[in-house]
């Protein structure tokens, strides 16, 4: 473990095995059955929250001159507007999992509506979202955020591990850092929607928004093809109802009280599922180590603080609980997180670290992974890895 950069897991991740890992069964002992239900009124009230907070930022938009001059506040109102809406990404996310309602029409179509106002396709999210939970932190079958193996194989391992090692060290830890900010905040969404990026070796070059050849197929079974086709006629009408703002209000008005906010919004959603599927010192593993519920107490949960955590639901304060039952609506979660959080202390995973040290600590140190023979492939970086 010398060539490891410890955060502030200070290595728990490394030494647990799949013996210490809970059943499912003993998972749901531990949390009151009604945990595990959702509630139309409940859900809709926080829907009407984030809503309620949206509308009262947009008024705050609307008081803001267009002029030059401003343009320093308009960037502002981006990180508050782009932070704020990442409360719909969130419910939409939920209506995904079936956390949101038993009326599953109204389920649908408020996933729909919320993901397709976001430019996500929602059924094509739904499918490749619900692999990513099948397979967290699985080497061959992981759908995001699996990471460059040094000597992989090709088959089941994404290879050029040592290449980015190299390139790494070439460009020393800072340039490093800074490139992997930049390419997974600005670029890593639509990358991911459009090409598959960091997705595993298993399922090739993916579209979300094209199901069909010349894109890979291995995600889009004959059944979810239409669905995805479905995605895309919402995201096909928001894009139509942007273009008729911009010929009636203008492009700057457009950018300023939406494509600013909604690239905030991308950085919010590839920051909770870059950090609470990453860290310097939690492993990957191979098809002989993993399980589901292994995978899945892999997640990470981290400190948002309460406004954030308020804002978004605790998304990413109640992560561990959300990948083993996804079902389980927000509201619970936070309950049900203390309480595995007592039940399960060896394998729950909580990093303390500040959220912008956490970012910088997986920026720069997790470069790519090597298979410590065993079934585990363990992070990797060139300025702590003896040549």
């Amino acid at each position: 473990m010398s060539n490891i950069k410890f955060s502030g897991l200070k290595g728990q991740a490394l030494v647990i095995e799949q013996k210490d890992i809970p059943s499912i069964k003993e998972f749901k002992d531990v949390i009151p059955d009604h945990y595990f239900k959702c509630n139309t009124k409940t859900s809709l009230r926080y829907l009407f929250q984030s809503a309620l907070i949206q509308l009262f930022v947009i008024v705050i938009g609307l008081s803001i001159p267009l002029t030059q001059k401003m343009i320093p506040i308009w960037i502002i109102y981006s990180l508050l507007s782009g932070t704020t809406a990442m409360g719909f990404w969130v419910i939409a996310h939920e209506c995904g999992h079936g956390a949101f309602s038993q009326n599953k029409a109204l389920e649908t179509i408020t996933g729909y509506l919320l993901h397709s106002l976001l430019l996500v396709p929602y059924f094509s999210w739904q499918r490749s979202h619900a692999i990513h939970h099948r397979f967290t932190n699985n080497i061959t079958n992981g759908e995001t955020h699996v990471p460059l193996v040094i000597k992989g194989n090709g088959f089941t391992e994404k290879v050029g591990g040592e290449k980015e090692l190299y390139f790494s060290n070439s460009i020393g830890k800072k340039n490093y850092g800074i490139l992997q900010l930049l390419l997974h905040l600005i670029f890593g969404w639509p990358a991911y929607l459009l090409t598959g990026s960091t997705g595993g070796v298993k399922y090739g070059t993916s579209n979300h928004f094209w199901p069909i050849k010349p894109f890979s197929k291995a995600l889009w079974p004959s059944i979810w093809t239409k669905k995805v086709w479905i995605s895309d006629v919402g995201v096909a009408l928001t894009l139509f109802g942007i273009f008729f703002l911009v010929l009636k209000y203008g492009l700057f008005q457009v950018i300023a009280m939406y494509l600013g906010p909604l690239l905030v919004v991308n950085c919010w959603l590839v920051i909770y599922t870059w950090l609470h599927h990453t860290d310097s010192d939690v492993p990957h593993l191979s098809n002989a180590e993993f399980s589901f519920m292994r995978g899945a107490f892999l997640s990470i949960d981290r400190p948002y603080g309460k406004i954030l955590n308020f804002l978004h639901h605790n998304i990413g304060s109640s992560h561990v609980v959300h990948h083993v039952c996804p079902t389980i609506p927000h509201y619970h979660a936070k309950k049900a997180t203390f309480l595995i959080k007592k039940a399960f202390k060896k394998v729950y995973l909580f990093n303390p670290d500040p959220i912008p040290k956490a970012l910088w600590n997986i920026a720069c140190n997790c470069v790519a992974v090597k298979s410590n023979n065993k079934g585990g492939y363990i992070w990797q970086s060139a300025y702590n890895t003896k040549k």
